[in-house]
C-alpha cells in the first residue's frame, strides 16, 4: 500500500510534547510504522570522540515519533488534513487532501530511483 506520508512532506504534530508543531518529513520508517520531523523530538547525546568526530561533545539529533501523531499540512488552507487516494482516466494515483479536494504534489527529490534518458535507458 502507497505510503500516505513521504519525505519532504509538511506535517503538523497532534498529538504528544509537541503538539501543534510544523515541520518537514525528514525520514520515514515504514517498518516501525516512524517518520523523523526536522526539529521535532529532539534529544542530546553526549557523543565520545572517535575517529569520525574527533571532537566528541553534546550532539543534538531528531528521534523519530509514531505516523499516527503526525496530520499532513493542507496545502491551501495549512491546517491538518486526512489524505485518500484518487486515481485519474490514465490510472495514476495520487494523493489528495481530504477537507478541500486539492491534488498534494510529490516533492522532486521523492521520485523513486527511476528515471530515463533521452533514448529511453533506465
Amino acid at each position: 500500500m502507497a505510503s500516505k506520508i513521504k519525505k519532504g512532506d509538511q506535517v503538523v504534530i497532534i498529538a504528544g510534547a509537541s503538539k501543534g508543531t510544523k515541520g518537514t518529513v525528514a525520514r520515514v520508517i515504514p517498518e516501525f510504522s516512524q517518520v523523523v520531523v526536522e526539529g521535532v523530538n529532539r534529544v542530546k547525546r553526549h557523543m565520545k570522540p572517535t575517529p569520525r568526530n574527533p571532537q566528541g561533545g553534546i550532539v543534538e539529533k531528531d528521534r523519530p515519533i509514531h505516523i499516527s501523531n503526525v496530520a499532513l499540512v493542507d496545502p491551501t488552507t495549512g491546517n491538518a488534513t486526512r489524505v485518500r487516494f484518487q486515481t485519474d482516466a490514465e490510472g495514476k494515483k495520487s494523493r489528495v487532501a481530504v477537507k478541500s479536494g486539492t491534488v498534494i504534489e510529490s516533492k522532486p527529490g521523492n521520485q523513486s530511483a527511476q528515471s530515463t534518458t533521452e533514448n529511453g535507458a533506465v
